[in-house]
């Protein structure tokens, strides 16, 4: 017998927040730190005494759990247009990526240390019009990987959050030409009615 819509969204919302109570119980800043868990166990993407990038990083669970993996000789610089509370291990940046101004400041931050792995969360302030919503996130897609061609060491890795639609092909191409190996992965705290998954590029093939 299948499931009444009722029943379907309250299934859908206990699921929710199974994830919201654990990551107030584990001490992690947001449910979205089960998506880079997950994709971290598969994928083993963090490790000790790298430098990671993570870009869209408001409230701050993904850079918690990067700082915590790469550990004491590792470092996360984060950068997000809303504040985030500070975390031991991170050097953040507030202020938005879409801007020249800011896009700099963060490279001059990053420096000439060589990026091991980028980690891209972000999303546009979604009005409900997808063909609004849809290309405002392919622009900050594109803008990540352009960084990610600047910053990342041959051979690092790069995850992205995208939204199924128009120009995610593109997109993937464009990943594919940049990287060994491209991977999707949909985790299981994202939301099964979202259009959003993370796309993989292992081994950054260089600029």
């Amino acid at each position: 017998m299948s499931r009444s819509k009722t029943s379907g969204k309250w299934l859908r919302e206990h699921f929710d927040d199974v994830y919201v109570q654990r990551a107030k119980d584990e001490g992690w800043r947001s449910r979205a730190a089960y998506k880079l868990l997950e994709i971290n166990e598969k994928d083993k993407l963090i490790k000790p005494g790298m430098t990671v990038l993570d870009l869209g990083a408001a409230p701050g669970s993904w850079s918690q759990i990067a700082a915590k993996l790469v550990g004491d000789h590792g470092l996360v610089i984060a950068s997000d247009i809303l504040e985030m509370d500070p975390i031991a291990g991170v050097s953040f940046l507030q202020g938005d990526f879409r801007e020249e101004s800011v896009y700099q400041q963060l490279l001059e931050i990053i420096g000439n240390r060589p990026v091991d792995l980028v980690i891209c969360d972000m999303a546009p302030n979604m009005s409900g019009v997808n063909a609004v919503d849809q290309p405002r996130g392919m622009y900050l897609a594109e803008l990540a990987l352009d960084m990610v061609k600047q910053v990342l060491n041959k051979n690092g890795d790069y995850l992205v959050k995208v939204f199924q639609g128009a120009g995610l092909p593109e997109y993937r191409q464009d990943m594919q030409r940049c990287f060994g190996k491209l991977i999707t992965r949909k985790p299981d705290a994202s939301r099964p009615r979202s259009k959003e998954v993370y796309l993989l590029g292992k081994g950054f093939l260089g600029s």
